[in-house]
């Protein structure tokens, strides 16, 4: 299905981008990475990638908010392995606070990062996938794509333009063999989340566990967190023979969030 194709994940150095990375490689796929993080500790999941499945692992730390950054990252991964048969845009940043107080620079960034940086990657890819008549775009956009939360606006507009662009990507793609998909995953518990969790067992003087149970509460009428495993077994799914006439849809997993 997905062996011997590249992929590329962006934001894999860890969470959700790191557990989709191991679930094509364990389908024998070639991965690259890009993030940023402890360089020790991604030269260990580098090596750790090649030894355990046997395929090819290249690294990009490329600032994705960047965008010539961006076409040179593409251009060294096309030099390496011939092109990107599957991409996966993961790569985002979130900053919590109201409309009146929100920085304006941490605005530009988190659209930067989690919108501009997916139309970037896409337009760069497109033309390899159509030259092999086969690809598969996976966008990471979450349950905020599809409904808003308070003090969340940046974060909620990124995910419901990441929305748009994916729909459009794939009415512009139909037919060419390459389709583009959003998965929406609700709470994953990723630095990103935990940052949450602390905040809430902060604030109302509760325990770890405990300020999970009211984080998911709050959102998901499931109570459980969403696994990275689960995103990247849907994220294969989306990438298999069975999925070839899915494209432009959100595919949720998020616990009952958006069924209120």
């Amino acid at each position: 299905m997905v062996k011997g194709k590249t992929v590329l994940v962006t934001g894999s150095t860890s969470g959700i981008g790191k557990g989709i990375a191991e679930a094509f490689a364990m389908e024998g796929a070639n991965i690259v990475l890009n993030g940023f993080g402890d360089p020790q500790e991604i030269e260990k999941l580098q090596a750790d990638l090649r030894s355990r499945h046997g395929m090819a692992v290249g690294y990009e730390d490329t600032d994705l908010t960047d965008g010539e950054a961006i076409e040179e990252m593409m251009r060294r991964v096309e030099a390496d392995f011939g092109g990107v048969d599957i991409l996966v845009n993961n790569a985002g940043i979130q900053h919590v606070d109201s409309l009146e107080d929100f920085p304006p620079e941490k605005w530009d960034t988190v659209l930067s990062l989690n919108l501009s940086s997916v139309f970037h990657t896409t337009r760069l890819v497109l033309p390899y996938m159509r030259s092999q008549g086969w690809g598969r775009i996976i966008n990471i956009a979450s349950a905020h794509g599809l409904v808003a939360s308070e003090k969340k606006s940046a974060y909620v507009a990124a995910k419901h333009g990441v929305m748009g662009l994916t729909k459009v990507t794939a009415l512009e793609t139909a037919n060419s063999g390459i389709t583009c998909n959003a998965i929406c995953p609700g709470w994953v518990l990723t630095p990103l989340v935990q940052k949450q969790v602390d905040a809430i067992a902060e604030k109302q003087d509760v325990d770890q566990e405990e300020a999970k149970k009211i984080l998911l509460s709050e959102k998901m009428p499931h109570h459980q967190f969403v696994t990275v495993e689960q995103l990247g077994a849907t994220a294969l799914y989306l990438c298999s023979p069975a999925a070839d006439t899915m494209t432009g849809v959100p595919v949720t997993l998020d616990g009952g969030w958006t069924a209120r």
